[in-house]
């Protein structure tokens, strides 16, 4: 157990952003009085930290700015809850891949340069289990990396989490791409890039392992970066991804948020999003190459991680899987006693599951 409970965290993870990002996010924003003292803290963190930037970024412009990637990613997609993290941790016990670690997450610039000692305090303090489902937090753990965006440009989804009231705004304009400006666009794929270099330097893969829910509504844009990208779609049951996600978010954003939202408005915001991000990512898969995205049910994936892991590897053609099929095996093993949430759907979420989100239940064949 770390010193500090996520519920309780004196600052939010902006303290990790560059001086710039913060200010891009915040301008013009009404802070609720209630987290001034968070926003301030963090704020003051932030700008310290800040002076540092610039040596990290002398580094990578000597060691991996011009250097060319092996690969294009893998993606894994799908809205969360869908079990993204799960198929992310079985994947990274591949060496090969590269991925985005939770210390990156919150101190992208301090990767090249501190990180031993910054490392250590954030493992000093982070507790050790994701509040909302058990599942275990470590430094070096492999996470999203949405966050680490978010403290590398304004021009992210995660924004939300400090700010929810507009949480439609930055899905139209950082989510699906719908909204966003051509020198928006042009930072995120340079910022991008970038994160990714310092992945692969970081955790010396040859191929980026990306599990990121937000890039589910940006396959347009990912294919354009990135031709001959694999792509792993995971559906789940919209009835539990609905009670998952409620939970989750209910329960992450409140050391995040610098504003308050009702649980009304925060509910309504999930079900307009997930529909945007659905029906953005049917229209746009088409763009992906043939045999380059597979798209399976986290039940199926569940039931049998072992021949699932196996045929998605033969399916994408990716290599690598006899040389790692000990350590998956290996952690499917640890993970067999896990005990994951159970949902009992109220008839109140059957509803609004039905009535708002009908489309995937129909083309998925899901029945509570």
């Amino acid at each position: 157990m770390g010193l500090l409970e996520f519920s309780k965290l004196p600052v939010n993870t902006l303290v990790g952003a560059d001086w710039r990002t913060f200010n891009g996010i915040t301008k013009g924003r009404q802070i609720d009085r209630k987290y001034l003292t968070k926003y301030r803290l963090t704020k003051f963190v932030c700008r310290l930290l800040s002076c540092l930037k610039p040596l990290q970024d002398s580094r990578y412009e000597k060691l991996l700015a011009g250097k060319p990637l092996e690969h294009d990613p893998v993606f894994i997609l799908g809205h969360w809850r869908s079990g993204t993290t799960f198929v992310h941790n079985v994947f990274s016990c591949d060496k090969h891949f590269a991925y985005n670690t939770t210390y990156q997450t919150v101190f992208p610039h301090l990767m090249m340069f501190g990180q031993p000692f910054f490392k250590k305090t954030m493992s000093w303090l982070m507790p050790d289990k994701r509040p909302t489902d058990n599942m275990e937090l470590a430094v070096d753990l492999p996470q999203e990396e949405e966050f680490a965006l978010s403290n590398m440009m304004p021009y992210t989804y995660y924004n939300f989490w400090f700010l929810p009231k507009y949480m439609n705004e930055y899905c139209d304009r950082f989510l699906t791409f719908e909204k966003i400006t051509d020198e928006e666009l042009k930072v995120f794929e340079q910022i991008f890039n970038k994160l990714i270099r310092i992945c692969l330097w970081n955790t010396g893969g040859t191929q980026f392992l990306s599990k990121n829910p937000p890039h589910t509504g940006r396959v347009r844009e990912l294919v354009k970066m990135f031709p001959n990208a694999k792509f792993i779609y995971l559906m789940r049951n919209p009835y539990t991804v609905f009670e998952s996600t409620r939970s989750f978010f209910t329960n992450t954003i409140q050391p995040l948020m610098l504003e308050d939202i009702s649980n009304e408005e925060l509910e309504s915001n999930i079900l307009s999003v997930y529909t945007k991000l659905y029906h953005r990512y049917e229209a746009d898969k088409h763009l992906i190459p043939e045999k380059n995205l597979i798209e399976i049910k986290f039940e199926d994936f569940e039931a049998d991680a072992s021949d699932m892991t196996r045929h998605i590897y033969e399916y994408l053609d990716l290599p690598g899987y006899e040389d790692s099929r000990q350590a998956i095996e290996a952690y499917l093993n640890k993970k067999k006693g896990y005990k994951k949430n159970k949902y009992k759907y109220e008839e109140r979420t059957v509803k609004l599951v039905e009535e708002h989100w009908d489309f995937a239940l129909r083309d998925w064949d899901y029945k509570i």
